[in-house]
């Protein structure tokens, strides 16, 4: 019995299941990306990101708004909660930033002021903020460590009875990556690497020396790498040690972020590689080859440091199944070598790997691993956010006198929103409920033709306004799938559902899919089934139809630094604000004869309670 266990059963009615329907709530906050999940009787029903509703980018806070949502999704109150569980320790984790901030003191004096005011006035007190706030009793609250929450998002939410496991991100209470195995609804945790060295932090350094924003830039160093060489993979490995199973060490006098409140590097790093690290005011102009070819090094490393962890973590098990989770499973270029260069015969990756899906993972530990309670079903697809009806874009259109045509027939509208793609237009698609995690999967996209090569610039430049060598993804008939990328067997690859996989494009495909083909002949794909999301299947099957290709552009419905849509005046807004040809609401069709209602009408929300009211000023 562990020691949340013991915690458990002292307490006079929380070591009781009860034998009604089960609600398990989990939360993670106060880092990045909060986030709120509910699993009832071990489904999971509702998950999102604060930022969803705030529409604060990488909102921290307390996800009120988020749990208001699903509690709502699951038809349930905050008294029908059975438990609330928290990502992390919060007491283990100061126990790190003290003993870190000691240990490189004085150098770490001013972080260490500021760390702990905020954690004395606020992080250490989480359990009765939380009762505070919820107004439930302290025996409902538990806590989860960091990277079990991690383990457990992708293993229970997984289709496999036994699998081995791999946690790898920049750092959580003290571990930076952990092996373990899961076998039916237990986890055991075999092996960790301690702070301060770590694979998430190594890649992170390098995201701030190309010029790039800690935990935002980091899928922007991954898109710039194709355009380098990996030159200075010898450079990297010389200020690191890598052990046979993966394990790793960093030479500390390269770093400061174990001290440091705003650096991430020492002087030192720019010395060993022969340049300061790059002006952030000049990283999104051009694509400067130095940086490039850091951006590959730092890939490479990555990727065989990767591939070490789970050579060591197979021949350890022997299982045939990997499930791999933290903020470094979101590196989608990786994934797919691990898959298809490693041992392991089968590969999932829970689509919101990082601290967001840390929230689902607190919700099944509790469920699974520590009330002992029979797996549910396998997450197979990612709609788990907010949607609204007919009658409620209607009304929101009608109310603010945009111009609009309704399709009731289904078969129209998808031969006009195909043949809109077809014909050049670039198009809001807003459907159905919205993805859980950082990829837009086809409920809340922008979309259009991947056969004209102009399309990436035009996208980049005067839709998403962002640097000209970001990559688009494209969306694929499952069926269809291994016709134009090398991924056989596509149905059975649960990565490629979340876009969690970057595939070679079949060489004869890449000049038919131009803006969706990245520098190095590969592309970031999402299959997409006609189970899950029938109305997006369906668009790109008639898109099919018409050219032969069953293959459209994707990028998520959202301008730079903004979240993604949630409420269709945010889909309003961004539509009127960029150059979109349409926007598709649904059925709705609103085309650019709407666009002029944006200089007379700005619309956000204010939030009263649990509703969501329009405001226009």
């Amino acid at each position: 019995m562990d020691r949340a266990q013991r915690d458990l059963a002292r307490r006079p009615q929380a070591g009781l299941i009860p034998s009604y329907a089960m609600n398990i709530l989990g939360l993670s906050f106060y880092y990045h990306d909060s986030a709120a999940a509910l699993v009832q009787d071990g489904k999971l029903v509702a998950a999102a990101e604060e930022e969803r509703f705030s529409r604060l980018k990488h909102d921290s806070g307390f996800p009120q708004l988020a749990i208001d949502f699903c509690l709502k999704m699951g038809g349930i109150t905050l008294h029908d909660v059975d438990y609330v569980v928290f990502y992390e320790k919060p007491f283990v984790k100061f126990e790190r930033m003290l003993l870190t901030a000691m240990a490189t003191f004085p150098r770490s004096a001013a972080v260490f002021r500021e760390s702990m005011q905020r954690w004395i006035s606020d992080k250490l007190w989480i359990k009765s903020m939380m009762s505070d706030r919820l107004g439930l009793p302290t025996a409902k609250f538990l806590f989860a460590d960091h990277h079990m929450s991690h383990a457990a998002s992708s293993f229970f939410t997984s289709p496999f009875e036994e699998s081995a496991i791999l946690t790898v991100d920049g750092a959580g209470e003290w571990s930076t990556a952990t092996y373990g195995m899961g076998r039916g609804n237990k986890i055991e945790i075999l092996k960790e690497l301690r702070f301060p060295h770590s694979l998430g932090l190594l890649y992170s350094a390098f995201t701030a020396y190309c010029g790039f924003e800690i935990n935002e830039g980091e899928y922007k160093l991954m898109g710039m790498h194709p355009y380098g060489k990996p030159t200075h993979v010898d450079k990297i490995y010389a200020i690191l040690h890598v052990a046979e199973d993966g394990s790793l060490w960093h030479d500390m006098k390269y770093f400061a972020y174990h001290f440091s409140r705003d650096q991430t590097l020492s002087e030192a790093f720019g010395k060993h590689f022969g340049r300061p690290p790059r002006d952030p005011k000049n990283s999104d102009k051009s694509l400067d080859p130095f940086y490039c070819d850091m951006a590959a090094s730092i890939q490479v490393v990555t990727e065989q440091i990767l591939m070490k962890m789970i050579t060591h973590l197979h021949k350890v098990t022997g299982a045939k199944n990997l499930c791999l989770a933290g903020g470094v499973a979101l590196n989608s270029v990786a994934n797919f070598k691990l898959l298809r260069d490693g041992p392991f015969e089968n590969v999932y990756v829970h689509p919101a790997p990082g601290d967001d899906g840390g929230s689902v993972g607190a919700a099944y530990w509790a469920y699974n691993h520590l009330l002992d309670q029979p797996r549910g079903p396998a997450l197979d697809h990612a709609y788990l956010g907010s949607e609204y009806t007919d009658a409620e874009i209607r009304a929101f259109l009608d109310k603010n006198k945009i111009a609009y045509k309704h399709y009731t027939n289904d078969d129209e509208f998808f031969e006009f929103a195909a043949q809109s793609l077809v014909d050049g237009a670039v198009c809001g698609w807003y459907r159905g409920r919205f993805e859980w995690g950082p990829r837009a999967l086809g409920a809340r996209s922008i979309i259009a033709d991947p056969r004209k090569p102009e399309m990436k610039e035009k996208l980049n430049a005067t839709i998403k306004f962002r640097e000209a060598f970001r990559p688009f993804a494209p969306s694929v008939l499952e069926e269809r799938a291994n016709e134009f990328f090398e991924i056989p067997e596509a149905e059975k690859h649960y990565p490629a559902r979340f876009m969690l996989y970057v595939t070679p494009v079949r060489e004869e495909k890449r000049a038919v899919l131009p803006a969706i083909t990245h520098a190095d002949g590969s592309g970031r794909l999402q299959t997409v089934f006609k189970d899950t999301n029938p109305a997006y299947h369906r668009l790109i099957e008639r898109f099919g139809e018409l050219t032969g290709v069953p293959v459209i552009m994707n990028t998520s419905f959202n301008l730079k630094g903004e979240p993604i849509v949630e409420h269709p005046s945010h889909a309003f807004n961004t539509f009127s604000l960029s150059g979109m040809d349409y926007l598709f609401l649904n059925n709705f069709v609103i085309g650019k004869e709407a666009k002029k209602k944006i200089a007379e009408t700005t619309f956000v929300l204010r939030h009263e309670g649990d509703s969501v009211t329009e405001m226009v000023s």
